[in-house]
Parts: structure tokens; C-alpha cells; sequence
């Protein structure tokens, strides 16, 4: 069973930083692609940031400058530093990872995407 759990979320003023951490844990064999999405009241979820295994990264225009993302793959955990923050970041923020399993005794692999319950950040203004 894979979990991803996400911590570090919280109230923060506008100006102010946050990071988010999500790890992921369970029985698996590689983590792929890692990301971070968010979805405000009222709105659809929305990409955040997203980082490959290698650490290729890209970022939502809405975010780029305030946003990083990072990953420490022999903790299977990804973080988003965020730093300048406005109050139309508040949302709930989701961690999502594609994990690969391997299957039968000739080593075959699924991928699967997985989430994160989330965690809330608030900004006020």
C-alpha cells in the first residue's frame, strides 16, 4: 500500500514563506515524476509544480520567481518552498507521484499516480 502524506502547511502573511513536504511510503519500487497541484474554493485543481526523477522542473507561470520545488530521492520526499507569498495562493495543496511497481518475475512495471490527502495554506492579506 502507498501513502503519500504532506505536512507544512498553515497561516502566513502576505509576504511570507511557507515549505510543503511529501513523502512518500508503502511498498513500491521507484518514484517517477513528483508534483504539487492546488485547488482554491470555488476552483478547479490546478499544477503548481511538477519535478522528474532527474530533477527537470517546471512551475505554473502564476507561481514562477516565488516557487521552488526539489526533490531527495533516497527519501522519496518532495518539498515546495514558497516565499513571497499572496493571498491568492491560499488553497489546499495536493502532492501527487507516479510510482512504478514491479509485477511478475520477469521484472515488468506498472506505473500509477497517486495523491496526497492535502494540506491547507491560508495567506492573509
Amino acid at each position: 500500500q502507498v501513502q503519500l502524506v504532506e505536512s507544512g502547511g498553515g497561516l502566513v502573511q502576505a509576504g511570507g514563506s511557507l515549505r510543503l513536504s511529501c513523502a512518500a511510503s508503502g511498498s513500491f519500487d521507484s518514484v517517477n515524476d513528483m508534483g504539487w497541484y492546488r485547488q482554491a474554493p470555488g476552483k478547479e485543481r490546478e499544477l503548481v509544480a511538477r519535478i522528474t526523477r532527474g530533477g527537470r522542473t517546471n512551475y505554473a507561470d502564476s507561481v514562477k520567481g516565488r516557487f521552488t520545488i526539489s526533490r531527495d530521492n533516497a527519501k522519496n520526499t518532495v518539498y515546495l518552498q514558497m516565499n513571497s507569498l499572496k493571498p491568492e495562493d491560499t488553497a489546499v495543496y495536493y502532492c501527487n507521484a507516479s510510482i512504478e511497481k514491479v509485477v511478475n518475475v520477469e521484472g515488468a512495471r506498472i506505473a500509477k499516480d497517486y495523491w496526497g490527502r492535502g494540506t491547507l495554506v491560508t495567506v492573509s492579506s
